[in-house]
């Protein structure tokens, strides 16, 4: 099983390195095959580990492959821990990529068209993609099978160097450049608070291996820390927080956020890849792997829980006025993830997980869907350029339809019975700012019901807006890009029948933690009676009538009066021009962050480079010319002068002598 485990990892990274290393002798032909073949043996082999773990119940496996350093009594190892939670995190991250690869043949075929002519960065591009993104599926993999804490720190950097070479991709375009570099900064700053946490719990319990610091918890627990000033501070309250600070950058919980909508400069499949089954989701899983500390520390749960309610109402209000089909994705994204994230908070683990599995499925389904149509519309990516593209593209169409309600909570399909779940754990839960949570997670059902089918609407039904030449040659995509669709559309309708064992079950059994004091999932469990029961209950409940409410209004302003649209714009013209503009944090974080550090930076280059350094360089060699000049006039080649001056140091020499006796 050791063996079996292993392959999971390195079947991707062997396909990387052949794809990266050898892309120009083996082809694009060569560099796509070998990857899918080394993603899809990482699949298979994730299902076997899965069986024997899982289903026969062979787990939790916990062991260490190697011993990378030992310093001052602590180990740094790479090792693998699979239980439950490792086994499903898995199949989703490796089913999820095997969809995107195979995508990727269809939608970089014509890669060649987004490079300038003769650009020697264009390549070899398409194994290049190739390379990266199984690279970072191998990343993924490490984190989510780490037991220790140097491992998952290594995952947790290695998602985020990958996710830097992929958003900025197209490093011709200035943009997809900008988009890296913020991605890639605004993600340290979370970085440094996850360090600092790994440090703390590292200095309290003296160990990076998961189950000994779990081990030492009530310990931890009755400590305190003193950070600045004469207040203690709880040391599980304070390693908590810094964590979750690192589940911030890489989960884009607000005000962390904002690297995530511009992460659509790199190539759609890299969109999905990154917003539905790696890098976004590492946070989530970091939390509720880490569910025996953050238990221990109420602070820190509601915390966790307020940020992630303001993340998935305000950030969905964003998305009602994207015009980008690409942007309206990743918006959603955002607020699922917060979502994801209220339910940590209400400790409802489980529910959390499920919802980052279900959501795994029909988020890649949209973002591969929204790709096909930018293929039938020659790249073009605004939705008021589109419309009745429903007869063109019916596989497309109807995949979207399946991944738009499983978005918003249909009931049967998938999201409808994790979204549930998380919405009727915050409103048991008694952890200070679930009141708040709550009215946010249900006012967030109506707003994203709403932009997701106003994207749908807008994009398959409507008038046509499209020029004659691109209406002339729309036609469905290839079947590279058409059989992931499909592929997905099946656990994004099916998958939240697993609601029982995964989230009602004993699933995760001894693997997630929850108090008896913050147990409100345990009352979901209790008044479970089945999936059709949990239907029928949803279809009486308020988040159903809020997302029914939702699409019947995007329905009435796009389909029947869109002139109601265009008068609410400019009504509401404040309003629009604060979602528009993101609620400012770009503007903010641009003259503060990036402004600022550009000031002192070039005050730094003012007084330290030019007046200390080269003041110092250049004053040393005008003293040198200062007395060269004065040592020249003493050298005149006349030999009076000379005879005068030996007479003057004589008589002083003399004097000397007289005086000091």
């Amino acid at each position: 099983m050791k063996t079996l485990s292993l392959l999971v990892p390195l079947a991707p990274l062997i396909g990387s390195m052949i794809a990266g290393l050898f892309g120009g002798r083996i082809g694009r032909r060569g560099a796509h095959s070998v990857t899918i073949l080394g993603v899809a043996v990482s699949f298979v082999a994730a299902l076997f580990v899965f069986n024997a773990v899982t289903l026969q119940g062979q787990g939790p496996i916990n062991f260490t492959l190697y011993q990378w350093a030992l310093s001052d009594g602590v180990g740094f190892q790479v090792g693998f821990l699979l239980d439950n939670l490792t086994t499903l995190m898995m199949i989703v991250v490796t089913f999820v990529s095997l969809m995107v690869h195979i995508y990727t043949i269809g939608y970089m075929a014509d890669d060649e068209h987004n490079w300038p002519k003769g650009s020697l960065a264009g390549k070899n591009s398409y194994q290049r993609f190739f390379s990266y993104i199984s690279l970072f599926t191998f990343s993924m993999l490490m984190l989510v099978m780490a037991n220790n804490f140097m491992q998952l720190f290594f995952g947790w950097e290695a998602v985020g160097l990958v996710s830097y070479l992929l958003i900025g991709f197209w490093a011709s375009r200035e943009s997809a450049v900008y988009a890296n570099l913020k991605a890639f900064l605004v993600n340290r700053v979370g970085d440094f608070g996850f360090l600092l946490g790994i440090a703390t719990l590292l200095m309290f319990a003296g160990s990076m291996d998961y189950m000994t610091v779990f081990g030492t918890v009530k310990q931890l627990s009755e400590q305190s820390i003193n950070i600045f000033g004469s207040t203690e501070w709880s040391v599980i309250t304070v390693a908590c927080i810094l964590l979750f600070i690192g589940a911030m950058g890489k989960s884009a919980q607000v005000p962390l956020h904002v690297w995530l909508p511009d992460s659509m400069e790199g190539p759609t499949p890299i969109s999905a890849l990154i917003h539905a089954a790696t890098m976004v989701t590492a946070g989530i899983f970091m939390v509720a792997r880490m569910s025996p500390l953050f238990e221990h520390s109420e602070v820190a749960l509601s915390f966790v829980m307020v940020i992630g309610a303001l993340t998935a109402f305000f950030m969905g209000l964003i998305g009602i006025v994207q015009n980008d089909i690409k942007r309206v994705v990743a918006y959603s994204t955002l607020s699922q993830l917060g979502y994801m994230t209220v339910g940590l908070g209400a400790s409802a683990y489980a529910a959390s997980v499920f919802h980052l599995m279900t959501h795994a499925f029909f988020k890649a389904l949209l973002f591969l869907a929204a790709g096909s149509v930018i293929i039938a519309m020659h790249h073009e990516q605004d939705m008021r350029k589109m419309g009745g593209l429903r007869k063109y593209m019916p596989i497309t169409y109807l995949t979207s339809l399946v991944g738009s309600l499983a978005l918003i909570g249909f009931p049967g399909f998938s999201g409808f019975f994790s979204k549930d779940a998380i919405i009727e754990a915050v409103k048991l839960s008694e952890l200070p700012g679930s009141g708040f949570a709550y009215l946010m997670v249900l006012l967030g059902v109506f707003v994203t019901a709403f932009y997701s089918f106003r994207m749908f609407f807008l994009v398959f039904h409507t008038k046509e807006r499209m020029d004659q030449h691109t209406k002339e040659h729309l036609k469905e995509s290839p079947w590279v890009v058409t059989v992931p669709l499909l592929a997905l559309a099946v656990p994004s309708l099916l998958a939240g029948v697993l609601i029982d064992p995964i989230v009602v079950g004993d699933y995760f059994k001894q693997v997630l933690f929850v108090d008896h004091h913050h147990a409100a999932i345990h009352h979901l469990t209790e008044h479970y009676h089945g999936v059709t029961a949990f239907i029928l209950h949803g279809m009486t409940a308020l988040p159903f009538w809020l997302a029914i409410s939702g699409v019947a209004t995007a329905a009435y302003i796009y389909l029947l009066h869109p002139e109601i649209a265009a008068a609410m714009k400019t009504k509401f013209r404040w309003l629009h021009a604060v979602l528009m503009n993101k609620y400012g944090f770009d503007d903010f974080n641009q003259r503060v962050f990036a402004n600022g550090f550009t000031r002192i930076g070039g005050m730094f280059s003012q007084v330290g480079d030019r007046l200390l350094i080269d003041g110092l360089v250049n004053g040393t060699a005008k003293a040198v010319g200062v007395i060269a000049i004065l040592s020249r006039h003493m050298q005149t080649g006349y030999l009076y002068h000379y005879t005068f001056v030996m007479i003057l140091g004589l008589i002083g020499l003399v004097g000397w002598i007289v005086f000091s006796g």
